[in-house]
């Protein structure tokens, strides 16, 4: 099959290097999640469950604090593998998982942990979607793989700085951009470092409230006017590169 992003059907998509990082993610599932089981104590562990409301993840952040104080190193991988299994297959819910790493690790540990593991969800799906993600892509959001095929093509020269636009703004949602963006042939090293890089703000706007996490209300409190207007000033100025060659 030969679409506007290459011809991927005469040859295998994933490079051995390609392989080698899929791999590792799902054996790190694997691993991880069964380290976390066999060197947890034995004890009631019914409040384990995906956080769906702010009730939900107030319960959870209050069991898990105890925990985190005298398992801290389970705590962490087993954070890590939900996240990064959360956002490798696309499941709702990882603004709780931000809110969360800042009620338990503070914002400079929150931060670098969401960072973290954002990214290598991220990466994951990336590989995924590059294997099986053509179809999904095409049925799901055809207008918006069209436009962002579209600006990608035109934005060869400064690729980096318009992916780190659309990780720092919500002009396309990140869920998209990560299922699409080996679609329409983003290399690997720029979309990992746009999504190592751009993520940050926004996390950081996450953690931070997680740390008073009894103050909010709702989900939308997280983004309010001057925090949505932030983000999209620095969006704007990481593409003012681009803008300007162009112009000359």
């Amino acid at each position: 099959m030969k679409g506007k992003g290459g011809d991927v059907g005469s040859r295998f998509p994933l490079s051995s290097r390609e392989v080698a990082a899929a791999s590792t993610v799902v054996l790190g599932f694997v691993l991880g999640l069964l380290g976390v089981y066999l060197t947890m104590p034995a004890s009631d562990y019914s409040f384990l469950k995906l956080p769906r409301t702010l009730e939900d993840l107030q319960i959870l952040r209050d069991h898990l604090e105890t925990y985190t104080s005298d398992y801290t190193a389970q705590v962490l991988v087993g954070y890590c593998m939900v996240y990064i299994f959360m956002q490798t297959f696309m499941i709702p819910g990882t603004v709780f998982m931000s809110l969360l790493a800042g009620a338990l690790f503070g914002v400079f540990k929150g931060v670098a942990l969401v960072v973290f593991t954002a990214t290598a969800g991220a990466s994951s799906c990336y590989f995924l979607s590059k294997l099986i993600g053509r179809p999904l892509v095409f049925s799901l959001w055809p207008d918006k793989l069209s436009f962002f095929q579209e600006q990608v093509a035109r934005r060869r020269g400064g690729l980096l700085n318009y992916m780190l636009f659309l990780r720092l703004t919500p002009t396309l949602p990140n869920t998209f951009i990560n299922v699409a963006s080996p679609i329409v042939d983003v290399p690997y090293h720029i979309f990992f470092l746009a999504t190592l890089i751009g993520l940050v703000p926004a996390a950081y706007v996450t953690v931070k409230a997680g740390i008073a996490l009894g103050e909010l209300q709702s989900i939308g409190d997280l983004y309010d006017f001057n925090s949505i207007a932030t983000l999209f000033l620095i969006g704007i100025v990481s593409i003012t590169p681009t803008l300007i060659s162009k112009s000359k």
